[in-house]
């Protein structure tokens, strides 16, 4: 995937923080929740003040949504990361006509103060440089009211009885079929990238790796997985930061990007203690303990296999 788009992005997401917006509201045609995790973790790292990032997703009456993008969206709605996040809420047009707007509407208070339209969906791909996109300021008055009525026909991704207002679709046709993924995939042509979850003297790293949080001061469930610089040169992962998506074999749902110095780690970005927590609780392993070789062994596995299915989402295998 193309790099992301600097001067739309700040001009749209971020700049009008600096002048005192204090919550954002998105109406878009398609969304993801890899952009949403990518715009609040680009927050943080600025180092600006958190905001409300309030988000209505328009096609989903018409398309659906994957079960993928819905998963991930509960989980960023669900996420408490502490005060320095910005918060995150979602709906979903469920009534009326699909709404196809890219609509952008700051807020200070309860008051409209800015606002944009164009051609970005709030996708890593709508403000990225592989697409011409065009965004221009709008009535911000006239964007809000737009908004206001648009937001009758929606529910929120939580809401119990989402399934029954919106039809939820397999990310990949592969994992529509029952069990047996991996065979399916490497049946399509589509060969994994094995990563080990050991060190280069063949024990687990003592302060790294699944081990990264096992010294003082930090939270001992801190982990990465560790990425070669071929693979990470390959292209089979996105860089730049770009976060992707990933579904595990006992199906759960990790939003991941590559890090670090030279590309060298594949974390959960929002809080890099659920990636450590995920394979603890696979090896059975307490939570927050050292992982030591013997417990990979015991598991059965040493090493993890990620299959690519597209730019933003992979399948990531870990059984024995």
């Amino acid at each position: 995937m193309a790099m992301f788009n600097s001067e739309i992005v700040d001009k749209v997401l971020i700049d009008p923080i600096t002048r005192g917006a204090q919550k954002l509201l998105v109406l878009s045609g398609y969304a993801t929740p890899t952009m949403a995790s990518w715009h609040i973790m680009k927050i943080k790292e600025l180092k600006i003040n958190p905001v409300d990032i309030k988000l209505i997703v328009g096609m989903t009456n018409y398309d659906g949504l994957t079960i993928n993008a819905h998963e991930g969206f509960k989980q960023l709605v669900d996420s408490h990361n502490g005060s320095n996040f910005s918060k995150f809420q979602c709906q979903y047009i469920c009534e009326g006509a699909p709404v196809h707007s890219k609509l952008y509407i700051w807020l200070k208070g309860d008051i409209p103060i800015e606002a944009y339209t164009g051609s970005s969906n709030y996708t890593q791909a709508g403000f990225s440089t592989g697409r011409r996109e065009y965004m221009v300021p709008c009535n911000p008055e006239n964007a809000f009211n737009y908004y206001n009525q648009i937001e009758g026909d929606s529910i929120y991704c939580n809401h119990s009885e989402v399934e029954d207002n919106i039809i939820f679709t397999p990310s990949h046709p592969v994992l529509d079929s029952e069990g047996g993924y991996t065979q399916a995939l490497v049946g399509r042509g589509i060969q994994p990238v094995k990563l080990s979850l050991l060190a280069r003297n063949g024990e687990t790293g003592t302060r790294s790796g699944l081990n990264w949080g096992q010294r003082e001061g930090r939270e001992p469930n801190q982990a990465y997985i560790g990425l070669p610089a071929p693979i990470a040169r390959s292209g089979f992962f996105p860089l730049g930061k770009q976060h992707f998506s990933v579904v595990t074999d006992d199906n759960k749902q990790l939003i991941l990007r590559v890090q670090q110095e030279n590309d060298k780690a594949i974390t959960t970005p929002m809080n890099n203690s659920l990636i450590g927590e995920y394979f603890r609780n696979r090896i059975g392993v307490a939570n927050g303990a050292y992982v030591w070789r013997s417990d990979l062994e015991r598991y059965g596995r040493t090493d993890v296999d990620f299959y690519k299915l597209d730019d933003e989402h992979y399948y990531m295998d870990f059984s024995v």
